[in-house]
């Protein structure tokens, strides 16, 4: 069983979650969240004032899955999240040692 953690613009988690659940995905978590990676935020005007945005909304999107469906999830959340500029992401896989579904005690892929 593997994490898939994505971090993509706000705006392509509809077609990320919609494919995800296309692929077979059951389920996923997603969180907003700041941060910059090689463009380092950017200079906006307010007001006339000059002020810079160090960090720049992202979502975190986690799905846990078998390991069979991890190579076609990461070319999907790819395919879905580009839009050929900077800033369009990163997807980060975990080894998951253990899962266990709280409602029922299941564990390991019963309970994804």
């Amino acid at each position: 069983m593997k994490l898939v953690v994505a971090i993509i613009k706000p705006f392509k988690l509809d077609e990320v979650r919609e494919s995800l659940s296309t692929l077979g995905v059951q389920g996923i978590t997603v969180t907003e969240v700041k941060g910059f990676g090689r463009q380092k935020g950017h200079t906006e005007l307010y007001r006339g004032a000059e002020y810079v945005v160090d960090f720049l909304p992202k979502v975190k999107v986690e799905a846990a899955m078998p390991d069979a469906l991890v190579d076609r999830a990461i070319e999907t959340i790819e395919r879905s999240a580009n839009t050929g500029r900077i800033g369009d992401g990163k997807i980060f896989v975990f080894d998951l040692l253990e899962v266990v579904r709280i409602r029922t005690g299941e564990t390991g892929a019963n309970a994804l």
